[in-house]
């Protein structure tokens, strides 16, 4: 299981993914979900997954190469997010008809999910969520953000905080305290977890950081949040019978 989070305000963008693969308690790794493409001043991509991890690194590098080997059209080569997400979906259509077969075999689940998001020159920043069968939702203003992977734990608190308005250090804090629900629930999403920000019409390199399990600040986060999740609750009024 893996969580992934993406999500878009006025002020940019906010990507955050685990690292964990896990195929039972005793067969635990760590992997990287998140995926960048930039070049300064013209565009800025940042994608991540979840699902089946051998479809998943098959169809990054379908992608790479393309762009390798000056394949038309490719990531760093289209006008538009709208193809950069028909790319992606392409992509993986293109590898889970070539494995199917054989995966369905053997009842391996082969299902994969991305969220991919950015700015290209010329248009505004954009959120796209492309799903296992190739096709693609874009994100809104009143649906400003998609998770993929284990996302029912994280989903409440970011509910409650987002919007368009919301501070870049604000989203952060709340994709964070997301995946610190998420990760007390849920052991088969850990550490370590990989953070880009993208700063709208910047058309710039995302900032990105990766927190590991000694992290301070998430262990300050987890703590803090603890605390006022408790102090919260205990102001509630009770309930008169």
């Amino acid at each position: 299981m893996t969580y992934c989070v993406a999500t878009m305000i006025d002020a940019g963008i906010v990507f955050a993914s685990d690292s964990r693969t896990n195929a039972g308690v005793d067969n635990i790794s760590t992997f990287r979900k998140m995926k960048t493409f930039e070049r300064a001043g013209d565009r800025t991509l940042v994608m991540v997954n979840s699902g089946n991890l051998a479809v998943t690194q098959a169809t990054v590098n379908h992608l790479e190469q393309a762009i390798k080997r000056n394949i038309e059209p490719n990531l760093m080569s289209v006008g538009s997010m709208y193809e950069v997400a028909e790319l992606i979906g392409l992509a993986l259509r293109e590898v889970r008809q070539r494995d199917a077969a054989f995966l369905l075999e053997n009842n391996v689940d082969f299902s994969a999910n991305f969220i991919v998001g950015g700015q290209i020159g010329g248009e505004n920043q954009r959120l796209f969520m492309v799903y296992s069968e190739g096709n693609f939702i874009e994100a809104t203003p009143e649906t400003p953000y998609f998770q993929i992977g284990e996302v029912k734990y994280g989903k409440p608190i970011i509910d409650r905080v987002i919007s368009a308005e919301t501070s870049m250090e604000d989203a952060i804090k709340c994709v964070l305290v997301s995946f610190d629900s998420t990760m007390r629930s849920n052991l088969s999403v850990g550490m370590p977890i990989d953070l880009a920000c993208y700063q709208r019409d910047s058309l710039q390199p995302s900032r990105t950081y990766r927190f590991i399990e000694q992290d301070n600040y998430m262990s300050d986060l987890r703590k803090s949040w603890g605390e006022g999740v408790r102090r919260a609750f205990a102001q509630l009024p009770n309930f008169e019978w």
